[in-house]
């Protein structure tokens, strides 16, 4: 702890006015939006690259970013028409050239991105002129203009590259974005600084500094000082801990996250492919209790893979309710008892605060029912190297972020479970390939709903995952920093406008 204030108090350099002071609890593994898997990249990369379009600041609309205008000449043939005013970091100018090598990269052979499945009904992609493109797909496609939110890499940097997976440019990158990498101490400090020439206008913050800082407790404790600007609130500690000094210097905004938190058994391993078994780990666990203890009020208990607010949930299917006795009686019938116990271990990382702790209470509330469990808990970038993406492991306890339009396809899809794709636990269910390949063609709104939400019943009831929690996301803000409007999205939709007094 003493090494963290050292380091904050000799900030001297950074710690001026237009700087914005932000933690991040693991070092970004890839600065590259195609390559961005992580949430650390994945955040640091949203402030220096853009896609051609975006989500509105209710997360309701599909607006444009790189393209100027966006519409369909039928519905298989998408055109955009691209903003003449964008100019990379390095003063070079965006055009087509860029779309087109970008689509061409990420359909590469050579590339291993989980995103690369989101243009596989792409048929072609043909520039018109500099500034236009044409997208043509095999069959009309339900998610055709939310695929293009992929950030755009730059041509002229890359059309040479041999590898890009190991590339220079994943911790030197060029983008379009507000902010451009200015410097990068892995386990320090990720620094950026505001593009002039940005084509939405100059940022008024003129840095963002993001502090690695792996320990939640130490986070929040920087924070309270007042050496973040920005940073998320624990619930016991918000219900618990915060004084009236805390409230002075904060503003505080909650909102249901986008994202949810699971148990994903490794179906590869025979003792995880027994029904029996998976059911009678769900009915041992109490998802409200271990809300209870972790979030107090600022969570609820999710109960499938799509998030309430959208047309995919099924408000019919709940959660069941523990009942240990019929737990054990399923493990008896798969082969378990006092004398064999089923002995299962969940690996999770020390990145959120949060899921240690949801382990633990995992491997009491699984103890009643005679089950023996272990823990592992590893540092981020470990974890997913070494357990998670070469799926080495019992069980992995993780959450997901959702858009607000789901994509069944790359977490359930059996063709998802490949190197980098994100059916980490093996799921295949033939009649769920099935309808996810129907839903992919199904433009009506009100039919792709009804296919979704027999999806949701289906894959909680083969229970790939127990699905666990909906977090709230509970945000401090500084005072110094003004012009943050709340939305459904969040704070950041307009993060260009704020100002640090």
């Amino acid at each position: 702890m003493r090494f963290f204030i050292f380091i904050f108090l000799c900030w001297g350099y950074y710690a001026n006015a237009t700087t914005l002071h932000l933690a991040t609890s693991s070092n970004p593994s890839r600065l590259n939006p195609i390559l961005a898997t992580d949430s650390s990249s994945a955040e640091i990369t949203g402030f220096l690259f853009n896609g051609l379009v975006k989500y509105d600041k209710d997360s309701k609309e599909i607006i444009g970013d790189l393209a100027k205008k966006f519409y369909f000449k039928d519905n298989k043939t998408l055109i955009f028409e691209l903003r003449k005013n964008v100019l990379w970091h390095d003063g070079k100018k965006f055009t087509a050239k860029d779309v087109f090598f970008t689509y061409k990269t990420l359909m590469s052979n050579k590339m291993v991105s989980p995103y690369s499945s989101d243009f596989r009904f792409v048929k072609s992609v043909k520039i018109l002129n500099d500034y236009k493109i044409e997208v043509t797909y095999t069959k009309p496609y339900f998610k055709a203009l939310e695929t293009w939110m992929m950030g755009i890499l730059p041509e002229h940097i890359l059309k040479d590259e041999k590898n890009l997976m190991n590339s220079s440019f994943n911790t030197h990158p060029i983008g379009t974005g507000a902010y451009k990498l200015k410097s990068l101490e892995f386990s320090k400090n990720i620094e950026l600084t505001a593009f002039d020439d940005y084509f939405e206008g100059r940022p008024k913050i003129d840095a963002i500094s993001f502090h690695v800082i792996s320990d939640a407790m130490t986070r929040f404790l920087i924070l309270k000082s007042g050496q973040l600007d920005v940073g998320s609130v624990e619930p016991f500690v918000y219900e618990r801990q915060l004084k009236k000094d805390f409230f002075e210097k904060f503003n505080i905004y909650e909102k249901i996250s986008l994202s949810y938190t699971y148990l994903g058994f490794n179906l590869r391993e025979k003792k995880f492919q027994d029904p029996k078994v998976r059911e009678a780990l769900s009915l041992a666990i109490n998802r409200q209790e271990l809300i209870d203890i972790l979030f107090l009020k600022h969570a609820k208990v999710c109960t499938g893979p799509f998030l309430p607010g959208t047309i995919a949930f099924n408000p019919k299917v709940k959660a069941p309710s523990q009942n240990i006795q019929e737990a054990k009686r399923l493990l008896r019938e798969a082969g378990y008892d006092e004398k064999h116990p089923f002995t299962f271990e969940i690996a999770t990382s020390n990145a959120s605060s949060i899921r240690p702790y949801a382990a633990e209470i995992l491997q009491y509330q699984l103890k009643k029912a005679g089950v023996i469990v272990k823990l592992r808990v590893m540092e981020w970038q470990a974890f997913l190297n070494m357990v998670v993406f070469p799926h080495k492991f019992d069980t992995v306890l993780l959450g997901w972020g959702l858009s607000p339009t789901p994509d069944p396809y790359m977490f359930w899809h059996s063709k998802s479970d490949k190197p980098g794709g994100f059916n980490l636990v093996g799921y295949h269910n033939k009649q769920i390939d099935k309808m996810i390949e129907a839903s992919q063609g199904t433009i009506d709104r009100v039919k792709l709903g009804v296919l979704w939400r027999k999806m949701f019943a289906m894959i909680v009831k083969d229970n790939p995952y127990l699905f666990l929690y909906i977090p709230n996301s509970i945000t401090a803000v500084n005072k110094h920093i003004k012009h943050i409007q709340p939305a459904l999205s969040g704070i950041w939709h307009n993060y260009i406008q704020w100002e640090k007094d």
